[in-house]
């Protein structure tokens, strides 16, 4: 059933997106966009792979993910929270930064084998019709998805860190007040927003794909930033998002799997076509749901 197979399709092909954009929700909150996210998803899907081939551990591999794509995160905050970089220019370096790395490095494992994760069908729930396809057979990293962004909106309501982190990125001369650091904050932030696009980057490679070639996010991770956006940096919309997305990858394959002659390079513009058209139609109108300092980053690149 076609609309099945695309519903599934979302919510494996969104799991990576989802991971990515939660990744940016956490730094833009904090007042930092990193355009770099892609590079951090495409890094991450090369260290979690490579891991997993060298170790014969998937988990192992995806926390390489998450290590390298935090690592790569760490350049950016580095230079845009204490060397007053552009954010704008220094994201889109980090971004060539992690093509360029993943080129160099990543020649040796394209076509070799590494143990990856295998879909884990849900006692009971998986024989659910409709439902059970969609949501319960999939692999473990998917399952995580659907717990990362309950708690992440939980966390940034309800705690301590969360308080502090949205601080950061709305009334940052309130944290000098009480004696925290913003830089500090906001770096841990990126940082973090790095590994989790990481993470998605090593479910891309280790639990979708199953394999690794150059330039495999394919713009996942620019998708990932233009998500946050207009999901007014909400983490739940951020999921529901990023299964929108993930059904319209997944809608290629489907209708090839089923002998439809459509245009494939048009199938595979399907995502961005989406991107640009809702950004368009929103405008200026989400910016107002911005934090504060993010909008002065926003206001202060250059425009018309």
């Amino acid at each position: 059933m076609l609309f099945v197979d695309v519903l599934a399709g979302g919510v494996r092909g969104g799991t990576a997106i989802m991971f990515g954009a939660l990744g940016e929700t956490v730094s833009e909150r904090a007042g930092v966009v990193n355009l770099g996210t892609e590079g951090c998803m495409l890094i991450g899907a090369l260290g979690g792979y490579a891991t997993a081939a060298e170790t014969g551990s998937p988990w192992l591999g995806l926390l390489a993910g998450a290590v390298v794509g935090g690592l790569l995160a760490l350049v950016h905050a580095l230079l845009v929270i204490w060397r007053r970089a552009d954010q704008f220019a220094t994201g889109l370096t980090l971004m060539f930064l992690g093509l360029g790395l993943t080129s160099l490095y990543g020649a040796t494992y394209v076509g070799k084998a590494a143990p990856g994760f295998a879909p884990v069908n849900v006692p009971l729930l998986a024989d659910i019709p409709v439902i059970g396809e969609v949501l319960f057979r999939h692999d473990p990293v998917t399952y995580l998805s659907f717990v990362a962004a309950p708690a992440l909106w939980w966390w940034l309501r309800n705690t301590k860190g969360g308080l502090l982190l949205r601080t950061a990125g709305e009334r940052a001369d309130v944290l000098h007040v009480h004696g925290y650091r913003p830089g500090l904050i906001r770096g841990r932030a990126v940082v973090a927003g790095g590994a989790l696009a990481g993470i998605g980057g090593a479910q891309l490679s280790t639990a979708y794909a199953h394999a690794w070639f150059e330039g495999m996010t394919a713009g996942r991770g620019f998708i990932a930033v233009a998500l946050v956006i207009f999901a007014a940096w909400r983490p739940i919309w951020v999921m529901a998002g990023s299964y929108l997305f993930g059904a319209a990858l997944a809608l290629a394959p489907a209708l090839q799997a089923r002998g439809y002659a459509l245009n494939q390079f048009a199938l595979d513009a399907l995502p961005f076509v989406i991107t640009l058209v809702i950004l368009a139609v929103l405008g200026k109108r989400t910016l107002r749901a911005a934090p504060e300092e993010l909008r002065r980053v926003f206001e202060s690149a250059p425009s018309k």
